[in-house]
């Protein structure tokens, strides 16, 4: 189409695919969830909030690194593991699903019983946030250098 191979487009695709996940993380833990703590009174409310933005940008992670991961697997066959981009997306996806299957239910449990300020539940809770928080800031920079160097690094042509 328009004289670009189909290698080019599913590139293209897989591309915006990867900026989409990776925006989202930017913009929900550097823009959004900041903005919703400076700007209202109700940090409880403020917390809800960005937890629902993050659980959606979390979900938004696991489509789109598991459709990468499948569309390498596709193309390249058993040889997709030896390429650091797949190593690099696998990560992400570990660290996603860490986050969303266990560091997650873990701090809404704490969150059920109640958190009194200064007990040992809000200071667990704040470990917890704080492994959350890591997890987030990896799995940004190691998005922002997939999308600055490309998923697939330079598009070769099939001859």
């Amino acid at each position: 189409m328009f004289g670009i191979s189909r290698t080019c487009w599913w590139a293209g695709a897989e591309r915006v695919a990867l900026t989409f996940w990776v925006g989202g993380l930017w913009i929900a833990g550097y823009v959004v969830a900041p903005s919703l703590f400076a700007s209202m009174e109700d940090r409880q409310l403020a917390g809800r909030m960005a937890g629902q933005i993050f659980q959606l940008v979390s979900y938004i992670g696991l489509a789109v690194g598991a459709g990468l991961l499948l569309s390498l697997i596709i193309q390249e066959g058993g040889r997709w593991l030896r390429d650091s981009r797949a190593r690099i997306v696998l990560l992400m996806l570990v660290l996603v699903a860490l986050g969303v299957g266990v560091l997650v239910p873990m701090m809404h449990e704490l969150k059920l019983v109640g958190i009194a300020p200064g007990s040992e539940q809000a200071a667990q809770f704040a470990r917890l946030h704080g492994a959350a928080s890591i997890l987030h800031l990896i799995n940004s920079l190691l998005g922002l250098w997939l999308v600055a160097t490309g998923f697939r690094g330079a598009v070769k042509e099939k001859k």
